[in-house]
C-alpha cells in the first residue's frame, strides 16, 4: 500500500460524521426488520442481512454497534438498543462452552457498556456494574476452562474444530480472560485448584505467535516475515505440533489476511493492556521475560507484511496466495478492484487491521515504526470511509461493502453474470469498522482511544 504520511486524522473528520449518520440509519432498519428468531444476522445477499445458523458469533456485533454509535454520538436510543438486547438475549454466550469467541460476542456488549460507565459516558448504578464485572467474570473464565495442553506443558484455547486445533482469531478473545482476571476472578478447577486468568491468556496468546505467525527463519520452504497460518495443528496424544492448516483461507502456506489482522490487532491490544498495567501483575507468568518482546515482534511483522501485500489503497484480497491473483500481478502497485473476474477484496479484513495499526503505531510512539503505523491505519480507513466501500445506499443493510466471510465453503453471495462475490457486507465487518471509526473520532477530539479494560485493577 501507499502510505499518505501528509493525512491528518482531522481531514477524516467529515467521512466519520457521515459514517454514524449512515450508521444509525442503517441500524435502526435493520432492528426493524431483524427477527431476532432467524438467530444472528451474519452477511449479506443482495444487500439484505442472514443468518448463517453456524455459532451465532455475530450476536455480540449486532448490539455492539448501537452501543458503539451511543458512544459516538451520545443519542440515548441507541444505548437503549443495545443495552436491553445485552441484556434480553446475551446470557448464553456468556455460558456456552462450544465456542472460542467470548471476546467477540461478549466484550461487544457487557464489556462495552462498562467500559463506557467507567469513561464516566453512562451512569449505571452499583448492582448494574457488578452485574456487567459478573457477566465479564463468567465469561473469561468459561472461555479459559476450553483448554488443550500441548507437549511443553502450556495450552491454548482450542477452536470450535476441535482440541487440536489452535485458531489465529482467537488471540482476540483474550480480552475477556485479561480483564476477568483484572476483576479478580479465576477459574477454579478440580479439589478447588485455582487456575489463574492471565496465565491461559499469556500462554494461549504466545502459542498462537509461536505456531501461527512466521518470521523468516527458515521454518517451511514458505516461511515469510509476518505471514500468518490460521490454525495450527496439534497431536493431542502426545501434544505435539504437527502443522499449519487454515479453515477459510486458501491453503496452509499462504495467508488469510482476516486471520493476519485478528493477530495484528489482538497483539497490539495486549501491548496497550500490559503498559497499563504494573509488571508485578503478570511478570510471574513469563518467566524468561520475554512476552513483550514477542507481542511487538508479531504486531510489527504482521504489520508490515499486511502493508507489502495490499493494493494501493491498504485494502487486501481475501487470501495472498487466492490462485486467481496469478493473473492480476500487478494489484499492489494499484487501488483495488472489488468488481474484478479473478479474487475477492475483503474490507472486513481492512477493518480489522486499519484499528490494530491505529493501535500499534499509538502504542509504538510518534516517530519511526510508530508514525508509520499509525498513517497507515489512517489511510486504510479513509478509503473503507468512501465509495465503493461506505455503503451509502439506505436500502442496504451493510455499512461496509465488499467483505468476504468463506471463500472457500463458496457462503459468499455472488452476483448474477459475475465470478467472484462482491457488494455485500459482513457483521463483524460493520462492527469493527464502527470501533475504527470510534477510535478515529477519539483522536480527532483529543480524546483518548477507547480501551477494553479501561484502566480495571489499577
Amino acid at each position: 500500500m501507499k502510505i499518505n504520511q501528509k493525512l491528518h486524522v482531522k481531514e477524516l473528520a467529515g467521512k466519520l460524521e457521515r459514517f454514524f449518520e449512515l450508521a444509525a440509519a442503517k441500524t435502526l432498519r435493520l432492528h426493524k426488520e431483524w427477527e431476532p428468531a432467524q438467530g444472528a444476522p451474519v452477511f449479506t445477499r443482495r444487500g439484505k442481512y442472514t443468518a448463517r445458523g453456524w455459532t451465532e458469533w455475530t450476536q455480540g456485533f449486532l448490539y455492539g454497534i448501537p452501543l458503539l454509535i451511543f458512544d459516538a454520538t451520545g443519542e440515548d436510543r441507541f444505548l437503549q438498543l443495545g443495552r436491553e438486547n445485552t441484556l434480553a438475549r446475551m446470557a448464553s454466550h456468556l455460558t456456552h462452552i462450544g465456542v472460542h469467541d467470548h471476546g467477540f460476542n461478549n466484550i461487544s456488549t457487557y464489556g462495552n457498556l462498562w467500559r463506557m460507565a467507567r469513561e464516566g459516558r453512562i451512569a449505571e448504578s452499583e448492582d448494574a456494574m457488578a452485574m456487567y464485572e459478573l457477566a465479564l467474570k463468567v465469561s473469561g473464565a468459561v472461555q479459559a476452562a476450553r483448554w488443550s495442553r500441548i507437549a511443553d506443558g502450556s495450552g491454548f484455547i482450542h477452536s470450535f474444530n476441535g482440541p487440536h486445533s489452535l485458531f489465529s482469531d482467537t488471540i482476540r478473545s483474550c480480552r475477556v480472560l485479561v480483564l476477568a482476571d483484572r476483576l479478580g476472578h479465576a477459574l477454579m478447577g478440580e479439589n478447588d485448584v485455582r487456575i489463574p486468568l492471565m496465565d491461559r491468556a499469556i500462554q494461549h496468546i504466545r502459542n498462537t505467535m509461536r505456531y501461527n505467525v512466521y518470521y523468516g527463519e527458515g521454518r517451511d520452504a514458505y516461511d515469510v516475515p509476518g505471514r500468518v497460518a490460521h490454525e495450527g495443528i496439534f497431536n493431542m496424544t502426545d501434544g505435539r505440533y504437527r502443522c499449519p492448516s487454515t479453515q477459510q483461507g486458501y491453503s496452509p502456506f499462504s495467508t488469510w489476511t482476516r486471520g493476519l489482522a485478528w493477530i495484528l490487532l489482538g497483539c497490539a491490544e495486549q501491548l496497550e493492556f500490559l503498559d497499563a498495567i504494573a509488571e508485578s501483575d503478570w511478570i510471574s507468568y513469563d518467566p524468561d521475560k520475554t512476552f513483550i518482546g514477542m507481542l511487538k515482534r508479531a504486531a510489527t511483522v504482521t504489520a508490515e507484511f499486511y502493508i507489502q501485500n495490499t493494493a494501493v489503497d491498504g485494502i487486501p484480497f481475501w487470501d495472498t496466495g487466492a490462485p486467481g491473483l496469478v493473473h492480476m500481478p500487478d494489484y499492489r502497485e494499484r487501488p483495488s478492484q472489488p468488481d474484478n473476474s479473478h479474487e475477492p477484496v475483503d474490507s472486513s479484513a481492512a477493518a480489522i487491521a486499519a484499528q490494530g495499526l491505529l493501535r500499534l503505531g499509538r502504542h509504538l510512539g510518534a516517530s519511526g515504526k510508530g508514525r508509520k503505523f499509525w498513517q497507515a491505519g489512517l489511510c486504510v480507513a479513509n478509503t473503507l470511509l468512501s465509495p465503493p466501500y461506505l455503503s451509502e445506499d439506505t436500502r442496504h443493510h451493510g455499512l461496509v461493502l465488499h467483505s468476504v466471510y468463506h471463500r472457500p465453503n463458496g457462503w459468499d453471495y455472488v452476483p448474477k453474470d459475475k465470478r467472484v462475490p462482491f457488494g455485500e457486507s459482513s457483521m463483524w465487518g460493520d462492527y469493527h469498522m464502527a470501533e475504527a471509526a470510534l477510535c478515529l473520532l477519539r483522536a480527532v477530539r483529543g480524546e483518548a482511544l477507547p480501551r477494553f479494560f479501561c484502566g480495571a485493577g489499577q
